[in-house]
């Protein structure tokens, strides 16, 4: 396969796994908040929740993303295969 075809490859399986690490830090901390939190807070407060969960959930993953990308590129040599998203060349 060629750099570009890698890259696009690439693109798409980071893309579904950082959606699939969302839903799951997403179902995680709304479990934790129905079981631990929720019960000990007002009615009113608890509508707040589920924004602040979606929230969490989109920081978690963003930082748990980061970290997983960080270890990839520790492990491959990036430039060997895959074709760099923006090219600089100068115009003449």
């Amino acid at each position: 396969m060629s750099k570009k075809t890698n890259t696009l490859l690439f693109i798409l399986g980071a893309t579904v796994l950082n959606v699939l690490v969302m839903a799951l830090c997403f179902m995680l901390l709304l479990f934790i908040y129905a079981r631990l939190l929720a019960p000990l807070l007002p009615e009113t407060v608890q509508a707040w929740g589920l924004p602040l969960i979606l929230i969490g959930s989109m920081a978690l993953s963003f930082v748990l993303y980061r970290i997983i990308l960080k270890q990839l590129v520790k492990r491959v040599t990036m430039e060997k295969y895959f074709a760099p998203l923006f090219s600089w060349k100068k115009r003449s």
